[in-house]
């Protein structure tokens, strides 16, 4: 019996004992970790050395690369790196050399002084966010890639275990990134940040090392019905070759989408992906400036958000992936958006309270569980959707319009506090509200969506 076969009969917890959802735990891994640097460690970094809240919202904006990889998306999913694809693949040789270019802004980073150079200090952190972008484009189509199109449970399976393996490198390492910048601090070293990206240099080595151990299909296939699809584009406008290629390229995926759920249902279902996690997102962005304020240090931060956190993320993710092979992932997705709302207003009731550690122990458990339930469920579906002909680009393109509302409304969430003179209690109240509208709207959408199979 094929292994096709053999996951296909695997429903509910034991989906997760299929060894392809190891591979898929290190992929996740990979694409999480890069938020270590952007999200955790610069935002602590500059908050330290005296930014405002606002400067540290709008340094975010870096992050909008994310909802822009879709643009490049169709390059990456054609474009073969000279000598890498031909030995380790083409999925793999885009992630070795998204990583290798982390790498040196790592060491950049750790030779620079914020006070003094904040221009390229940001300047770094936006070429990690691009790499980061661009792995992630080629880390998610060979993600789906490892299941069968057809293997509903399976894709759910792999898209919780994509999410615990995402939280893990962006959880469990930053909270090693921050207690290793506790301990270099303590021990006198005023540089210690830039002593730990160093450290954090020799994790990203370990991921590439492990990177290679990820078989990857053939992709002969695929490239069969690209040039199919280029053809067919080039012989009924008359197109030169080039022109046809580039055509196809950039069309092909987008036509794909919309052919299969149709102009008005596939216009719903983008802008029910641009307002999904706008409420999280906000909260998010200032998460970490919120502890800081209210009294919290770097390693209560790293017990409870991060490690705490993680673990609970991971515990839930796999639950949640559970609750989507046997519920579907719209369900998921409808109990979850309230989920989300619910658990900001707890952060409302901590800035009122005042510092409490049991409280804000409650509060990340309770937002993480949210957010694990929510983000499995999101990439199941989004993962459903893709045309394996197009799976990077058009993954990408689903992903980042989630991003793009994510970034570029989010980014004004520090200027949000600012204008409430602080108040993050009623800051917290209005995130809770952000997620009502595509609640509504996925109600509608819920009994007219075209799936593969059976959600």
């Amino acid at each position: 019996m094929s292994e096709t076969a053999v996951v296909e009969e695997k429903t509910g917890f034991s989906a997760y004992l299929d060894r392809r959802m190891l591979r898929i735990l290190m992929l996740g891994i990979i694409s999480g970790f890069p938020w270590v640097l952007i999200a955790t460690a610069l935002s602590l970094w500059l908050k330290e050395e005296g930014l405002s809240r606002s400067a540290i919202g709008w340094a975010g904006l870096i992050f909008g690369v994310y909802a822009l990889n879709w643009m490049w998306a169709p390059l990456v999913d054609r474009i073969r790196i000279p000598f890498l694809t031909d030995k380790i693949g083409h999925r793999k040789s885009w992630i070795l050399t998204m990583q290798i270019i982390i790498l040196l802004c790592l060491a950049a980073w750790s030779v620079v002084n914020p006070v003094d150079n904040l221009a390229v200090v940001i300047g770094i952190g936006l070429v990690i966010a691009i790499s980061s972008a661009t792995q992630d484009i080629t880390i998610d189509a060979l993600r789906i890639e490892q299941v069968g199109e057809h293997e509903s449970s399976s894709m759910a399976a792999g898209a919780a275990i994509a999410v615990a393996g995402w939280w893990t490198g962006y959880k469990f390492g930053g909270a090693i990134a921050l207690y290793v910048a506790e301990y270099l601090q303590a021990q006198g070293h005023d540089n210690y940040w830039q002593l730990t990206f160093l450290f954090i240099f020799g994790l990203v080595v370990l991921f590439n090392i492990l990177l290679m151990l990820i078989p990857e299909v053939s992709s002969a296939e695929r490239q069969r019905r690209q040039l199919e699809d280029q053809q067919k584009l080039g012989s009924k406008v008359a197109l030169p070759t080039p022109v046809s290629w580039f055509a196809s390229t950039i069309l092909s995926p987008l036509t794909s989408f919309l052919r299969k759920n149709g102009m008005a249902i596939g216009i719903g279902i983008l802008s029910f992906i641009f307002l999904f996690k706008i409420g999280e997102a906000f909260m998010g962005k200032m998460s970490i400036i919120f502890y800081k304020e209210i009294g919290f240090s770097k390693s209560d931060i790293a017990l409870y958000s991060k490690t705490l956190g993680w673990v609970t993320t991971v515990v839930f993710t796999l639950i949640g992936g559970w609750f989507a092979m046997r519920s579907g992932s719209l369900k998921a997705l409808l109990i979850a958006g309230i989920a989300m709302a619910a658990t900001n207003v707890m952060f409302s009731i901590l800035a009122w309270t005042g510092k409490s550690e049991w409280l804000f122990a409650l509060s990340v458990v309770m937002d993480d569980i949210a957010a694990a339930f929510a983000t499995v469920a999101f990439v199941a579906f989004i993962s459903r959707l893709v045309d394996r002909t197009y799976t990077a680009t058009q993954y990408a393109l689903l992903a980042s319009i989630g991003t793009l509302g994510r970034t570029l409304l989010a980014s004004s969430s520090g200027a949000m506090v600012d204008w409430l003179d602080g108040d993050w209690g009623t800051f917290f109240i209005i995130t809770a509200l952000m997620v009502i509208p595509s609640l509504i709207l996925l109600w509608f959408l819920k009994d007219k969506i075209n799936f593969t199979a059976k959600t």
